[in-house]
């Protein structure tokens, strides 16, 4: 008997510091809370494409993704209900030209700024992992490096 096929979710998340200081974003959706610049990957990106585009939208600034903080991944595959996965990664970067933030609200977030690691616990953050993933960064927890990161079309480019 086949297996019902999966749906794939798949998120990009970005910490992207300077001097001492990382880009949060007041968001648009999810009760305008702040968080990290984030966002599901749209048809025909790949997760790092994703994790440009969405600090781009989210915080104006331009990232230079630097490795890969964490890779999650989660099935779901509840009785009655059609399986599911969601497979995210958190990116860490650096700013590219202009340091400014987003000021101007539109439909991508509200605003965004840039915050010392003590500053964050004054925020009211989506979620706690803001801190952990920013407490990661400054520990100097393990980052893979990008190489660690290829898409599929690298393999099939690679066996020609």
């Amino acid at each position: 008997m086949a297996r019902p096929a999966l749906a794939a979710h798949m998120f990009a998340l970005v910490v992207l510091r300077y001097a001492g200081r990382y880009l949060v974003v007041h968001e648009a959706k999810h009760g305008q809370t702040w968080y990290l610049p984030a966002g599901r990957v749209e048809p025909g990106e790949d997760l790092a494409r994703a994790a440009i585009r969405e600090t781009i939208e989210e915080g104006g600034v331009i990232p230079r993704l630097l490795g890969i903080l964490r890779i999650e991944h989660e099935c779901h595959a509840a009785r009655g209900v059609v399986p599911s996965s969601r497979l995210r990664v958190v990116f860490v970067a650096e700013p590219v030209g202009s340091l400014v933030p987003k000021l101007a609200p539109d439909r991508h977030s509200l605003e965004a700024r840039w915050v010392a690691p003590a500053e964050l616990c004054a925020l009211d953050l989506r979620h706690p992992e803001v801190l952990w993933l920013v407490d990661a960064v400054e520990r100097g927890g393990p980052v893979l490096p990008l190489s660690a990161y290829v898409g599929e079309a690298a393999w099939s480019e690679s066996s020609d």
